[in-house]
């Protein structure tokens, strides 16, 4: 799904995976969806976007999360 709506370009935001056709990351997407904004809050504040692109943004997330090991700390 996000194969065609996820680009990654050294020439657009350094690199970091954005939704094609804009400069707005992935990140910027997860990080809203964490904060408590639902997909059509998302799409409200960046017009330029679609309910598709936001679930595209967060299926890439996680994909990425997974195939990644991630130092966590354990509680002492």
């Amino acid at each position: 799904m996000f194969d065609d709506r996820i680009i990654a370009d050294h020439r657009i935001m350094g690199g970091a995976p954005c939704v094609r056709g804009t400069r707005i990351p992935v990140a910027t997407i997860v990080g809203l969806m964490a904060e408590g904004y639902t997909i059509g809050g998302v799409v409200d504040d960046y017009p330029q976007l679609t309910a598709e692109d936001v679930r595209a943004a967060l299926q890439f997330a996680a994909v990425a999360v997974a195939e990644r090991q991630l130092p966590l700390r354990t509680p002492a």
